[in-house]
């Protein structure tokens, strides 16, 4: 009696233990199952994410800093170029070099040379023409001086009959150009007309003139009617 007792007992406690044991390991296999592959995919969407998709892999962010100050190097030294060059540029231009602009007493100097020869080469009278060619000789010169020459025996054969005297003065005289050894001018002359026994006739002229600096005195090398 107590043997068959004992048998079901054994039985029983088999049949009580198996099901818990098989419950616990499958519940474990389940539980470990999903977690496992999750980590897995987790980890490899990471690593997609990281690569594929773009975002910066660990170190690559620090260089960017760099690449933006040699750009902005690059960029300074091209612009600082630039100005350097535009520099020299304005520091060349005809407009910087015209000491018209810049020197008062050069443009004082040559103003007075050319207004006082030209009132002396256009100024004579029937008894003086003789002074007014040599004054011609002295303060022309090249292309002015041949004109000059040219016209002057007609002048002073119409001073001689007609009994003509012109007086020139120049009223005003603008240097438009002038460096170390030319000059270039717009001179506007008052001339009097002045016949024997006739009322004398203003009249007024307007001439472009060039002039050359010879052994320290402003030459007239060039006249131009306006």
């Amino acid at each position: 009696m107590s043997t068959d007792v004992d048998a079901e007992a054994v039985e029983d406690a088999e049949k009580a233990d198996a099901p818990a044991g098989e419950d616990n390991v499958e519940d474990a296999e389940k539980a470990d199952a999903p977690a496992g592959e999750d980590t897995v995919e987790d980890t490899e969407k990471t690593d997609e994410a990281s690569g594929e998709d773009g975002t910066v892999p660990p170190g690559t962010g620090r260089r960017w800093p760099r690449v933006v100050a040699a750009v902005l190097v690059v960029a300074l030294l091209a612009t600082g170029g630039g100005l350097f060059a535009k520099g020299r540029q304005l520091r060349d231009t005809p407009a910087t070099s015209n000491r018209a602009l810049t020197d008062s007493a050069a443009t004082s100097r040559v103003t007075g040379d050319v207004s006082n020869a030209l009132g002396k080469v256009f100024s004579y009278s029937p008894r003086a023409t003789g002074v007014t060619k040599e004054s011609a000789k002295q303060l022309l010169a090249g292309t002015a001086l041949k004109q000059y020459a040219a016209l002057f025996g007609q002048v002073e054969k119409q001073a001689a009959d007609q009994k003509l005297t012109l007086t020139t003065h120049a009223v005003r005289a603008g240097v438009t150009r002038l460096t170390d050894s030319s000059a270039h001018l717009l001179v506007f002359l008052d001339q009097v007309y002045e016949r024997e026994g006739k009322p004398a006739t203003t009249a007024a002229a307007q001439l472009s003139v060039t002039a050359e600096l010879r052994d320290g005195h402003w030459i007239v090398v060039d006249i131009t009617s306006r």
